[in-house]
């Protein structure tokens, strides 16, 4: 494998599709993983029924009872999770809004198979902008800060040449 260093950065870049869709599936593992647990921890607490349609079906969200809200928090819980994914398994800034987008590109994609139908309910479109945006801007604040970290050098003595 060849490594092709640009000039003026600190890293090398490695084109390597197969990290890359495996960063995609692993993100996306974790993003339904999570979902799921959340939904029935908020669930649970609710007292209101667990069902794929809670994950897939547009009209699920909504702000009508305290059923569509107990969704509602559990996506917004599972973006700050999503974040924390980006930090783990893509480790770099630059590349957070990159693997956020297309985790919901996605869902929404899985959506619309599992629907039938392309999504037209406007709670469904906010809740996903902003779920992409929690986790977007929460994951580079996370990447930012692990690669922001200084660089410890030793002051100790020199090894032997």
């Amino acid at each position: 494998m060849e490594m092709k260093k640009l000039r003026g950065q600190f890293r090398s870049t490695i084109w390597d599709p197969t990290l890359i869709v495996s960063q995609i599936l692993a993100v996306q593992f974790i993003f339904y993983s999570s979902l799921g647990l959340w939904l029935s921890i908020v669930n649970l607490v609710s007292g209101t029924y667990c069902s794929l349609d809670l994950l897939f079906k547009y009209e699920e969200i909504h702000l009508h009872d305290f059923g569509g809200r107990a969704v509602i928090t559990a996506f917004v819980l599972n973006s700050l999770t999503g974040a924390v994914a980006l930090w783990f398994i893509v480790r770099r800034t630059k590349q957070c809004l990159d693997f956020a987008a297309t985790t919901h590109f996605l869902h929404l994609l899985i959506c619309w198979m599992y629907n039938s139908h392309f999504p037209g309910i406007v709670s469904w479109w906010l809740l996903n902008a902003a779920c992409v945006t929690i986790m977007c801007v929460f994951g580079e604040y996370l990447c930012l800060r692990t690669e922001l970290q200084a660089i410890p050098l030793s002051v100790g003595p020199k090894a032997d040449l």
